[in-house]
């Protein structure tokens, strides 16, 4: 164990509503890149949740402020029953990514909820927290984020693909690194999933059976998202707007919908990439156990597949939400316009410290 170590928790929580992400992770405070991930709980939401997240992008100002100061409560309280369940251990730093709601950055509009004042309250220790804002303001897509966390402490790979409510691939050439989201996974999948009286494709069981329909297939390949060069970024708006029109106008059942949406998902990440047979792939998010897509994505790609221990798959956001936040407290750059698009390489985030 590290000679001088600092204890922090990430919080995470995805687009595809599985729940808050926690991760305590142990840092070597004189080199952030070497990190033990001490233990990770997820803590899925309760159907009234879902719900009230699902709806907060209808809500009034007035009523998403009062959903902004519940959801911190919400979070606040979930750290603590973690940090009880982690024996108690002296916390450092807690880093919260909270639940977002908007994402525009062409307009200047991101919102996360998870009110920072409401958490830092209630948990009485230092807090960063509202990462995106300023990378907006600075001209940036406020997103991703993780790219520096996978430059920094996964080194070993070319590109690190998260699929979660989204895919997103960081790819790294030396010691610079691009990043963008390349199309929604989860965020699709579950909700086609639950047609059929599921929550999600279990093991992609679901997709497994039904056949590709050529003529959807072509019309999501066609949307304008995919011609853009990065940086770029997506969020719930594309999904609703974009993505379900087309898909619930073709005369086709769940099964073929949900198989055909994982071609589409791997037809873009092959485009995405200029990949060769030496180059491996870190793969995280629940994705990861989706063994449809992952099969696919086997068979297109012609790149090497990891698919890491499962400590990995599953905190890898919320430890680099851990790193994030303690480079936020040390004013080193978290966010780089590489990735963003922003004016400049800044140090993003909120803080609540203790007196």
């Amino acid at each position: 164990m590290y000679h001088n170590s600092i204890n922090v928790i990430g919080i995470m929580s995805g687009t595809s509503l599985d729940g808050l992400d926690l991760c305590l992770v142990k840092f070597n405070n004189d080199d952030y890149s070497e990190f033990q991930i001490i233990k990770g709980l997820t803590y899925p939401y309760s159907k009234k949740w879902i719900n009230k997240l699902t709806n907060s992008i209808n809500l009034s100002n007035e009523n998403l402020d009062l959903l902004d100061k519940e959801y911190g409560k919400l979070i606040s309280d979930t750290i603590n029953k973690f940090i009880n369940e982690c024996g108690n251990p002296k916390i450092n730093l807690v880093s919260s990514h909270g639940h977002t709601v908007f994402h525009d950055p062409k307009n200047g509009i991101t919102k996360q909820i998870g009110n920072g004042k409401i958490i830092f309250d209630n948990i009485n220790t230092d807090l960063v927290y509202d990462f995106r804002v300023q990378d907006v303001k600075l001209g940036g897509q406020g997103a991703p984020l993780v790219p520096i966390g996978d430059l920094n402490l996964f080194k070993n790979y070319k590109y690190c693909l998260n699929l979660g409510g989204f895919s997103n691939i960081s790819i790294k050439e030396n010691d610079t690194i691009l990043a963008f989201d390349i199309s929604p996974v989860n965020t699709v999948l579950n909700h086609y999933s639950k047609k059929l009286g599921f929550e999600f494709d279990k093991n992609g069981t679901l997709s497994k059976k039904g056949v590709v329909d050529i003529d959807l297939l072509k019309k999501l390949n066609k949307m304008k998202y995919y011609e853009l060069q990065g940086p770029k970024s997506l969020g719930i708006e594309f999904v609703i707007q974009e993505v379900f029109p087309i898909i619930d106008s073709a005369l086709v059942d769940d099964y073929t919908i949900l198989r055909t949406y994982i071609e589409h998902i791997a037809t873009q990440l092959k485009k995405a990439i200029n990949e060769n047979n030496e180059d491996k792939i870190l793969i995280t998010g629940g994705g990861a156990y989706n063994k449809t897509l992952i099969k696919v994505l086997e068979n297109k790609l012609k790149c090497h597949l990891v698919i890491p221990e499962k400590e990995i798959i599953e905190n890898k956001e919320a430890l680099i939400f851990a790193y994030l936040g303690l480079l936020k407290a040390n004013n080193k750059i978290n966010c780089l316009k590489s990735v963003t698009g922003a004016s400049k390489n800044h140090s993003s985030g909120q803080i609540f410290r203790k007196l």
